[in-house]
């Protein structure tokens, strides 16, 4: 069904609203803490995720993953690890992860303030850059969703990314194994490409182990998730236990 009559100007002043409450914060905080505050940086780095990127929460965290880890330095590889690990006990893993990242690095900023108190404030900026621009995309493109539908180009090309996505999502899948299964990775360069490889030596022998027993019981006895997911957890805690 086509828009109706007077529509795009409908929404463009309804979309002007969310513009200026996605960019009022971070204009704010920058006038009064200037562009290399914390809070500046992680405004516009998560509002350009949540215009970027898409494909799903697990698409998104392999970018901002590699990003707060390896150029920000906001965690380290093992507090994204908790922190997914932590989201995934809940609905909405994606924003829960978000925020996590964002408090650790606020936490750890000399900001001038309390730490928990900056942490507080960088998980809520971020957790407002990510949401307001999905009304965003709701009041521009949501009258012409279904006729999009017609256009085979289109639907090729979203085929197209569809699949780019699944790559994405398998980086990050790679990504978190390295981190995961071995204490230390180190860069190789091959010409202009760089992947991470695992220092052997460091290898997490209860980490693969509960993965290799996850795999059977998911593949072999077919068990259902929770009881996989509940099992892991009480052999993780028995290891730690046992190892002290």
């Amino acid at each position: 069904m086509p828009p109706f009559p007077g529509s795009s100007r409908l929404q463009l002043l309804l979309a002007q609203r969310p513009i200026a409450l996605w960019i009022a914060p971070i204009a704010l905080l920058a006038a009064r803490q200037g562009t290399d505050s914390v809070f500046v940086q992680q405004g516009l780095f998560f509002s350009q995720t949540a215009v970027v990127t898409f494909g799903g929460a697990y698409a998104v965290l392999s970018y901002v993953a590699q990003r707060a880890v390896e150029d920000f330095m906001w965690l380290r590889p093992g507090e994204m690890l908790d922190g997914l690990a932590l989201a995934e006990t809940t609905p909405g893993p994606l924003i829960l992860v978000l925020e996590f990242v964002a408090y650790l690095g606020a936490f750890r900023a000399a900001t001038g303030l309390p730490p928990m108190l900056a942490g507080a404030l960088g998980a809520a900026i971020v957790l407002w850059v990510t949401f307001v621009p999905c009304f965003l995309w709701i009041f521009l493109g949501a009258p012409y969703v279904e006729s999009l539908r017609n256009y085979r180009v289109l639907n090729a090309a979203m085929a197209s990314i569809t699949a780019a996505v699944v790559g994405v999502i398998l980086n990050l899948s790679v990504w978190f194994a390295l981190h995961t299964l071995f204490a230390e990775v180190h860069p190789v360069r091959w010409g202009p490409v760089q992947v991470n490889a695992p220092t052997l030596s460091s290898l997490n022998w209860s980490a693969l182990t509960l993965t290799v027993a996850a795999l059977i019981a998911t593949l072999h006895f077919k068990l259902r998730m929770p009881i996989i997911l509940a099992g892991c957890a009480a052999l993780g805690v028995a290891w730690s236990l046992l190892s002290q």
